[in-house]
């Protein structure tokens, strides 16, 4: 029996709108009622993982940022963290610079940007539906010095994101080429870095400590690059139908597609019925 499930939100619960589907609400909290625990993996910032989770009805902890936070949705507790400081933030800008691609700095609940473009537009967008409770905070300025000095033992991660797909790639891999960053991808125009060590797969190990829960008691969904750690993890793994061929291949388990039901259809089929 599994315990514990571990949903990727963009590509995974959410659909190709931005919604979470009736029917996977009602199979979430249909887990819920036969004991077992749900939350959010996401790549997100805490405050924007938070408002989906509640319109979930998730009762754990939720795991923001690619797995370097994990905090308590109705309290102040602060499972874990993992933060990039002043020194990491100036080396990622400085690479991000030379390759002219707007970088993204993620706080818990700020996201730091020169220009209101690619995340942070969309974050502003949704801002404007939002109750002030769960408005992401964007703080646009160029003065990365006083942001970092005053930030930097706050800040998380770091997106960038350009369409022009050749710089991503180069930049991506002079990153990699520095053993203090973790970095992955979420779609195929954006870079996501954090410190190394930080994963998704990593932060549902710690979650599952927390709990006591066993490894092979948890099932995780995603479909990106940056679920393919808690897909490893996890006692069972599942891809969705438009998950990346990597992710796909090394899944127990493919579900259907994220405008399909494709979470409720796994929970309905490993959980609900059995």
């Amino acid at each position: 029996m599994y315990k514990l499930i571990c949903l990727d939100m963009d590509g995974t619960l959410l659909n190709s709108n931005g919604k979470i589907s009736d029917r996977n609400i009602k199979a979430v909290k249909l887990a819920h009622e036969k004991g077992v625990k749900v939350t959010i993996c996401t790549g997100r910032v805490y405050t924007s993982a938070a408002y989906y989770g509640d319109l979930i009805g998730v009762k754990v902890p939720i795991i923001a940022l690619n797995g370097a936070y994990i905090k308590e949705k109705d309290r102040d507790e602060v499972i874990y963290k993992s933060v990039l400081g002043k020194e990491k933030c100036n080396k990622i800008l400085n690479i991000l610079k030379k390759y002219d691609i707007y970088p993204h700095f993620n706080a818990p609940d700020i996201i730091f940007t020169e220009k209101i473009i690619y995340s942070s537009e969309g974050y502003s967008k949704q801002n404007e539906e939002l109750p002030e409770k769960w408005k992401i905070k964007i703080q646009v300025s160029k003065d990365w010095d006083s942001i970092f000095e005053k930030y930097g033992d706050s800040i998380i991660k770091c997106i960038a994101i350009d369409d022009d797909l050749e710089k991503i790639k180069a930049a991506k891999k002079e990153l990699k080429q520095h053993d203090e960053f973790e970095v992955v991808s979420s779609s195929s125009n954006n870079i996501e870095i954090m410190c190394k060590g930080v994963s998704k797969g990593r932060a549902v190990e710690v979650l599952a400590g927390f709990y006591g829960i066993k490894r092979e008691e948890i099932m995780c969904i995603g479909d990106n690059e940056n679920d393919i750690s808690m897909i490893k993890y996890a006692g069972l793994g599942v891809a969705m139908g438009n998950a990346e061929e990597t992710l796909k291949n090394i899944a127990d388990f493919i579900t259907d597609n994220n405008d399909e039901d494709g979470v409720a259809k796994a929970i309905e089929k490993f959980i609900l019925n059995n």
